[in-house]
């Protein structure tokens, strides 16, 4: 894959998808360039809580983007969450957030254009980034252009496919096409032992992913009969690894 081919934004660098302050911490000191700020990471991801957003820009350098996104699920919304997405938005942009990420699909598949729009309009300044629902569009390929159209900077995709390094094919047409209009930025499954595989296959310069680890509970006292979500062990959650990031960073480094 000719690594040229998406120059003029070729801007080398991994942004971590952070659920919430500490993982945006360990992504800034493992060297990542940006954090797509979330929660739910299990619903892949929703609209973070404004402490974070608000912690995270006063205390930390790294890029702030925020995903605004009100719920898990598909990315058909009505009109009381495009409300919420509305209202999601001004607060960024009281916050100072340096971009957000969006999605919105219709019901046939194609990218919402119009609503997109008006989202666009409101988060000025703010530059727009879209998530994976465009993995979920009837048609890459035209809801590449219709992105391009828009003014979205950045697309974060895995060639529509479970994991970015099995899509690692589509992504590098996806990068030709975009001939440097946009940013195709791999993400889904990406770790320390396939990105050198995914920078060669895709001409991707971007790249995303969670570098997140499980981390032990402290408490003592455990009831093992009540639960309180869905996951197998409540004793145990998920942060971004410092480590993890900046072996991630370093390969990306070394491509330069």
């Amino acid at each position: 894959m000719d690594r040229n081919s998406n120059s003029s934004v070729e801007n080398w660098g991994l942004e971590v998808c952070a659920n919430g302050y500490e993982s945006a911490l360990a992504a800034q000191n493992g060297g990542a360039k940006r954090v797509e700020l979330c929660d739910n990471l299990a619903e892949g991801g929703t609209t973070p809580s404004y402490a974070q957003i608000a912690l995270a820009k006063k205390n930390l350098s790294i890029e702030i983007w925020p995903i605004i996104r009100p719920r898990g699920g598909d990315f058909l919304y009505t009109d009381l969450e495009f409300e919420l997405i509305k209202e999601d938005i001004k607060i960024c942009k009281s916050l100072n957030c340096d971009g957000i990420v969006i999605g919105i699909l219709k019901a046939d598949g194609e990218i919402d254009k119009e609503r997109c729009a008006t989202l666009i309009e409101l988060a000025k300044p703010l530059s727009i980034s879209f998530h994976r629902a465009f993995d979920m569009s009837n048609n890459l390929e035209k809801s590449l252009e219709d992105l391009i159209e828009l003014g979205i900077v950045r697309v974060l995709s895995s060639g529509g496919s479970s994991s970015a390094i099995k899509g690692a094919e589509t992504l590098a047409r996806l990068v030709l096409q975009a001939k440097g209009r946009i940013s195709i930025m791999p993400g889904a499954g990406i770790n320390e032992n396939n990105l050198q595989q995914l920078i060669d296959k895709s001409g991707a310069t971007e790249f995303h992913a969670s570098a997140k680890e499980f981390v032990s509970s402290k408490m003592k006292f455990r009831n093992s009969e009540s639960k309180m979500g869905n996951i197998d062990d409540e004793y145990q959650y998920e942060l971004s690894s410092v480590e993890k990031v900046r072996a991630l960073v370093k390969i990306i480094n070394d491509n330069q």
